[in-house]
């Protein structure tokens, strides 16, 4: 039987200030996580001193790893960049801000291997108004527009099979999509209550218009796509494994 393991991806854009504070608090799961856990920093092209951070991090930990983007490309490639650099039987997501805390990712593996994918549900959001009627707006729309189900799809606390996530269409903006495109491959999700803080230091990278236009353009980007995502299943197979050489004439 396969060991089970886990490697939580931690994307990072300019967040120093919450650096040393989020490894307290990932610590503190470390020690109670029932799985081997590995965490991975992905560097999306910080210029604020957080890549000398996390090396120093990493040194001292061997718990930590990370990988470095050559430049800013967003956090639907930094989720990707760290799925392809994973090779646990599971994928853990959070953010750095400490909004949201690893601790709770004790909650998700009672529902392992059940489903596909645990997805968080931030209760009593402590953000700011704006940033709360943008996201109300946002996943009203969502649901509205594809169906899913899913009460916080942008919630940063998230385990997925990694079978599921590797094959997961990236696109720019997927990361929103996330529990919907583990559900487009015929995977479940389960949603859990988890709690949530207010910024711990830093800024935040979303404004109002990315907070909503984003959102609600990516939305139309999945209707299409999901219209033409290829899914299939297999009912007999029988492949060679024989390498017919030929012979020069």
């Amino acid at each position: 039987m396969e060991a089970k393991s886990l490697t939580i991806i931690v994307p990072v854009y300019n967040e120093i200030e919450c650096l040393e504070r989020f490894c307290e608090s990932m610590g503190a799961f470390l020690q109670q996580t029932p799985l081997p856990t590995k965490v991975l920093f992905v560097n999306d092209g910080s210029k604020d001193g957080s890549a000398e951070k996390i090396r120093q991090i990493c040194q001292r930990n061997t718990s930590y790893s990370f990988i470095s983007l050559d430049k800013n490309y967003g956090l639907s490639t930094a989720i990707k960049a760290g799925i392809d650099n994973s090779e646990s039987t599971y994928i853990g997501y959070i953010d750095s801000d400490l909004q949201t805390s690893p601790l709770d990712f004790l909650l998700y593996f009672e529902f392992l291997p059940t489903y596909q994918m645990v997805n968080g549900i931030r209760m009593g959001r402590k953000d700011t108004l704006v940033k709360k009627l943008s996201s109300k707006i946002a996943n009203s729309f969502r649901r509205l527009m594809i169906n899913d189900g899913i009460q916080d799809t942008c919630c940063p606390l998230k385990i997925m099979d990694t079978a599921y996530a590797r094959r997961i269409p990236f696109f720019n903006g997927m990361h929103r999509f996330l529990p919907a495109l583990i559900q487009l491959q015929g995977g479940s999700v389960k949603q859990v209550p988890v709690q949530h803080f207010e910024r711990y230091a830093g800024t935040a990278k979303y404004h109002l218009f990315n907070r909503l236009w984003g959102p609600l353009n990516d939305t139309f980007a999945f209707r299409w796509m999901r219209s033409r995502y290829i899914n299939y299943s297999l009912s007999d197979k029988h492949i060679s494994q024989t390498i017919v050489k030929h012979e020069q004439v």
